[in-house]
């Protein structure tokens, strides 16, 4: 009885101290850190992101340019500040007349399997699509998506009180397949206050929370080019942005005010010993 009474003062200690800090505590003896950024200082660390550079749309007919300059991609006073712009049109020759910024770990943080956690407050408006996701590093299974990607987060900036939680898979575009979920915030926006996203990514499933609810759970995934679990059984690394018009959120229109921000707090990644 004394034994089962500590245990429950323990549980109740516990709860009080995640409930008291800004992010769900973590079980020590399931996960263990090993692979963060805090964001301290004023200095993006290049030993943990690239930045991409490019106009491409993202395969989305989405507007912005990517680019690598302090108005769209900076750290500031504890925050990655990713920063969406209306610039001149024309932007350095490239037609483009919005700006933003895309960051991605590969080959500074790749991982298989894991729980990826990320505090972030996020942008909205029509035509604003903040992201939080993943990509097969080897992409040993083919081209988009026969080797997978993981949305951890996505929010589509007329709803901005709503994120998805998605899966891509199957076989290479057009023949693709996607199966996910929603999470609804009971009052205000996601635009509000910071709110962390995660996914806990093990062999035979892949959990979504946020603030710590479990919202989501896929177990059901394939490829055509491999057995279960593939294609979510290879190396992942983690992408943010945020991107212009595109055919999820559509085109930015009178009622969009720019510049439009994500505010990244933390990125941590914990994996079982």
């Amino acid at each position: 009885m004394t034994e089962l009474k500590s245990r429950i003062a323990f549980c109740f200690l516990a709860l009080f101290v995640a409930n008291a800090t800004a992010a769900p505590a973590i079980a020590q003896d399931d996960w263990k850190l090993i692979w963060s950024d805090e964001f301290k200082g004023n200095k993006l660390d290049y030993s943990k992101w690239g930045i991409e550079e490019n106009a491409f749309g993202g395969g989305n007919s989405e507007l912005q340019l990517y680019t690598d300059r302090k108005e769209n991609v900076r750290v500031v006073g504890g925050h990655l500040i990713i920063e969406a712009r209306k610039d001149e049109p024309n932007i350095v020759g490239t037609g483009r007349e919005y700006s933003s910024g895309r960051l991605r770990t590969k080959h500074r943080g790749d991982w298989k399997y894991g729980r990826i956690e990320v505090r972030a407050k996020l942008p909205r408006g029509q035509g604003i699509w903040p992201a939080i996701w993943m990509l097969p590093t080897d992409e040993k299974y083919g081209g988009w998506a026969a080797s997978g990607e993981i949305d951890i987060m996505e929010l589509v900036g007329h709803k901005p009180d709503e994120v998805l939680g998605t899966l891509h898979y199957g076989d290479k575009w057009p023949n693709n397949k996607y199966t996910g979920s929603s999470f609804d915030l009971p009052n205000g926006t996601f635009a509000d206050d910071f709110h962390t996203f995660a996914i806990e990514w093990e062999a035979s499933r892949i959990r979504w929370f946020v603030d710590g609810k479990l919202y989501q759970t896929q177990t059901k995934w394939s490829t055509t080019a491999a057995p279960f679990p593939a294609p979510f059984d290879q190396r992942f690394h983690l992408l943010l942005n945020v991107s212009v018009g595109g055919k999820l959120p559509g085109d930015p229109d009178a009622t969009t005010k720019f510049p439009q921000r994500m505010l990244v707090d933390y990125v941590r990644v914990y994996q079982r010993p």
